[in-house]
Order: C-alpha cells, then sequence, then structure tokens
C-alpha cells in the first residue's frame, strides 16, 4: 500500500498517472505521450509487486541492473523538475488508493503483450472503469500488435518465421519513433521528503544478496537504464554502418528485433508457452532428470572449457552473447546432457540482465528441437571444443572467464584433459583436481541424444504423420542466420548451424 501523506494535487486539470512496467524510458513512448497530452499533473508510478519485470525469478545481477534502470528514469525526470514515484504493493491495492489521494482521471501505461501479464491489466482496467478513470493503454513494448499479427494470419500465429515475416509485410513498417516529449505546460508535484515517501529501494531493502563474491568484482559492468542504453545503441548504429554500408536498416540490429517480435506473437494467449506440458507449439519430449549434472553445468564445471566460460560469465555479469546461449542450451539438452530445456530457461531467468518471458522460452524451445522441425533435425549439435576455437580463437574468452586455464598452451586450451601431465604441471591446472575431468564424453553423449531425438521423431511420425504444427524455422538459410554461424554473411558457411561431431574428440 502506497504510504500515508498529504494529497498535493491543487492544479485544476486532468491528473495523469503514466505506470510503469518493463518499457523504462523517457523516449519513444507513446503511453508517456497520452499521459502528458492534455494534463495538468504527471505522476510517473512503478511498483514492485513481488512479478513485474521479471522480479519473482530475477537474481542478484539482474534486480541491479532494473535498480540501475528506475535510478536513470528518476534522474531523467529529474531533468524536467519531476521524480519518479515508487511503490510496493498489488497495483489495485495502490491504484485505488492514488486514484482517491491525488484525483486522477487518467491512467496510461505500455501494453504487455505476454499472457502471464493479462489478468493484472484487466484488473486495472476494471478499476479504471469503476472508478471513471480514463485508461488507456499503448503498443510499444513491440513493433507491431501481435494481435494484429494473429488476425491478419487467419487467427492463429505465423508458425514459421518466413511466415511471420510474409505478414508484417503486409502490415507496413513500425511506426517511427516519438519525439522527446513536451514537459514545459506539465508540472510533476515534488514533495520535500520525496525519497523517504517515493524513493527507489536499494538491493538490501529487498533483501536480495549476491550469489558470490565475483558478482561484486565484475570484468564488465552492464550498467542499466536509458541513457546508457541509447549511448550503447549509438555506437552499434555506426559498427553496422562500416559493416553493412548503404544499409537501409542496422542489419543484425534490426534481424534481432525481428526475431524477437517472432516470440513474443507465438507467445500470445499462451499460458504455457514457458513449460512443455500442455504447451500446443512444443514437443513433448522424454527428457533425463539429472541434478547434479544440471548444477555442474549451471555453476560452470562441466570440464568443456568454452561451456564453463559462458556459465560463468553468465553468473558473474549477467550476460553473454547470442551464439553462447545457443552453445550451452545445445549442450543441456539435445547436444549432450538431454536435460528439460525449462530448466535451463530457470538459470536464465534469474541470471540474464535481459532475459524475457517470451523471447527465453523461445529460444530454448528453438534450440532444444521442441519447436521441431526437420531442418533443425540435422544430424549434428554444437561441438564445446570446436565451437568454442571458431568462436574464440586466441582462447582470450576463456582465459579471462577461467583464470585456472590462464596459463594452459592455447593448443590444449579448449580440451585441457589432452594436456601431458608434465603440460599441466607448468600451467599450474591438474585436470580432475584444479579443473574437472569433462562430464561426458561428447562423441558418445551426442550420439545419445541424436538417437533418443530420432527415436521421438519416429513415435511422432507414427502417431501423425503430419506431425503437429509448432514454432518452426523455414529452411537452413533461417536456421544459420538465426544462430550467428561464424562467417555465415561472407557466405563461407551455410551447410549447418552446428560442427560435425567427430570433429570434436
Amino acid at each position: 500500500m502506497p504510504p500515508t501523506g498529504t494529497a498535493i494535487s491543487s492544479t485544476p486539470g486532468q491528473v495523469a498517472i503514466h505506470w510503469y512496467r518493463h518499457g523504462l524510458r523517457i523516449h519513444d513512448n507513446p503511453s508517456l505521450h497520452a499521459a502528458i497530452s492534455g494534463s495538468a499533473e504527471l505522476y510517473p508510478v512503478f511498483i514492485f509487486d513481488g512479478d513485474v519485470a521479471g522480479t519473482n525469478t530475477a537474481g542478484f545481477n539482474r534486480m541491479r541492473f532494473l535498480l540501475e534502470c528506475l535510478q536513470d528514469l528518476d534522474e531523467s525526470f529529474k531533468k524536467v523538475g519531476g521524480r519518479l514515484f515508487i511503490f510496493h504493493g498489488k497495483p489495485k491495492a495502490v491504484f485505488t488508493r492514488l486514484f482517491e489521494e491525488w484525483g486522477v482521471t487518467k491512467l496510461t501505461f505500455e501494453q504487455d503483450p505476454e499472457p502471464i501479464w493479462k489478468a493484472r491489466d484487466n484488473e486495472i482496467k476494471e478499476l479504471c472503469h469503476e472508478k471513471g478513470v480514463t485508461c488507456i493503454e499503448c503498443i510499444s513494448h513491440t513493433l507491431w500488435d501481435p494481435k494484429q499479427i494473429i488476425e491478419e494470419n487467419g487467427g492463429c500465429p505465423p508458425l514459421t518465421y518466413e511466415i511471420f515475416r510474409q505478414v508484417t509485410s503486409v502490415l507496413g513498417p513500425p511506426k517511427m519513433p516519438l519525439a522527446f516529449p513536451d514537459f514545459s505546460k506539465i508540472k510533476i508535484p515534488v514533495q520535500h521528503n520525496h525519497a523517504e515517501l517515493y524513493g527507489i529501494p536499494s538491493l538490501q531493502d529487498l533483501d536480495v544478496k549476491p550469489d558470490c563474491q565475483e558478482q561484486l568484482e565484475r570484468v564488465h559492468e552492464w550498467v542499466g537504464g536509458e541513457t546508457k542504453g541509447r549511448e550503447l545503441l549509438g555506437v552499434r548504429i555506426k559498427l553496422e554502418r562500416k559493416v553493412y554500408p548503404g544499409a537501409a536498416t542496422p542489419h543484425s540490429i534490426y534481424g534481432q528485433l525481428l526475431w524477437r517480435e517472432y516470440f513474443y506473437t507465438m507467445s500470445v494467449d499462451n499460458e504455457k508457452y514457458d513449460i512443455m506440458e500442455g504447451n500446443p507449439i512444443c514437443l513433448n519430449i522424454p527428457w533425463s532428470v539429472n541434478p547434479k549434472y544440471l548444477e555442474q553445468w549451471t555453476k560452470g564445471e562441466t570440464g568443456y572449457p568454452w561451456i564453463d566460460a559462458i556459465m560463468k560469465q553468465l553468473l558473474l555479469e549477467g550476460w553473454i552473447h547470442h551464439v553462447c546461449r545457443h552453445a550451452v542450451a545445445c549442450f543441456l539438452t539435445r547436444g549432450d546432457l538431454w536435460i528439460n530445456w525449462e530448466e535451463g530457461l530457470k538459470v536464465f531467468s534469474k541470471y540474464l540482465l535481459d532475459a524475457d518471458w517470451s523471447v527465453n522460452a523461445g529460444n530454448w524451445m528453438w534450440v532444444s528441437s521442441s519447436a521441431f522441425e526437420e531442418v533443425l533435425q540435422c544430424p549434428r549439435c554444437y561441438c564445446p571444443v570446436m565451437y568454442g576455437r571458431k568462436m574464440d580463437p586466441k582462447g582470450e574468452y576463456i582465459r579471462r572467464y577461467l583464470p585456472v586455464l590462464k596459463d594452459m598452451p592455447l593448443r590444449y586450451l579448449f580440451e585441457p584433459w589432452k594436456a601431458p601431465r608434465d603440460m599441466q604441471e607448468k600451467a599450474s591446472c591438474i585436470v580432475g583436481k584444479d579443473y574437472p575431468e569433462p562430464m561426458v564424453d561428447h562423441k558418445k553423449a551426442s550420439a545419445y541424444c541424436k538417437k533418443m531425438m530420432e527415436e521421438v521423431k519416429n513415435i511422432l511420425k507414427r502417431m501423425d504423420p503430419e506431425i503437429s504444427p509448432h514454432c518452426a524455422p523455414s529452411n537452413t538459410d533461417e536456421v544459420s542466420h538465426y544462430t550467428w554461424i561464424p562467417n555465415y554473411h561472407t557466405g563461407k558457411e551455410k551447410a549447418c548451424m552446428m560442427e560435425v561431431d567427430h570433429d570434436c574428440n
């Protein structure tokens, strides 16, 4: 519940609340524009309700990133004479109080299209109707309205990315970004004790503790907030224009945004999108249960340096590259360990700064082949040795996140168990003592996983020759582009997104 305080609304005219949830920005925010338009007073509000912005699963790094985003937003409002208002509690209870206390006449917010937020938002829309408060919901968390895409596709989600692109091309390009809002004619009331009443909590206030000391001593600092995000976007756009001269849009940025949009569209009205059972677009695969293997993978103790370095970076910093996400996801699921993708999703949801309900689940279903399609069933998988060598040819990444291997010669860095004993001693890293032995033999493990996937496919084909529809790739080029195969865009590697198993051992 909001704290008791003196009502601070006195200016006649519309009094608006803009309710922040995911879109923690001032730039290009249609619902914020709607709150300002025709209003005399504005209250930018964020509510910690135990679920908002993934706080129910977030670990230390992700929560720190969220608080940095809120602090940046507060600083931005300070520059226009206002502040951000923070509350704790259920949104309905908070707004019931604020509507009365502040004399609110209008509530705006950005649409959260994912089904997990539907009940929350419908409850607030009903409250607005009961209280006579105008409620405005704008679409800007996605490029298009996902439901409009589904409607244009005949009432069902587009089951391939190719169909998705065809549908969106009919809808036309997304709307252009809006100009920075004009705050000159609106007041954001701020009391002298604002920080005490409505201030941003600390990690200590929220009882969020680091998982390890190293999270406080990061190699890279990923700072949250619109200000830093816009700065990095500008740097990226300049780089893309050098790499892809003459391109109408930044190549990789636009491509990733479209994949994000696709996964959002696939999740609409599917509350079970992030689980296997009962998920209409996901194959029901008989994964194994192995808590020990799952723990080793989570901690980055698999004995495969490329995989372990990735998981260490995820734990310590909260971010890993697109290709790294695919490598560790494949290793956990259909590549080596044959463990349910849901377990990996939970780990990513806790540690990833940019964990996103729709995109996270979509990626895990895709890489684990749970979103089934023959193209993705090539008889290969990410090799935790060869793929690492290709992506980290000098071994800089592994040495950075696995300092225990910093003195291991490059020849053996990706498979240190092959190094002679005297070389291990010279590198001060004895495999089995200072660094773990490989938890599985990749060649045997990948062969087993391939056999299991073939059995699943054959069973499904016997049950339904057409195989039930799900989220699927359209062709091999699409698979390669999606998984960022090295040198793909120069045409040097197109055959398959994976490395051949027999080259790995």
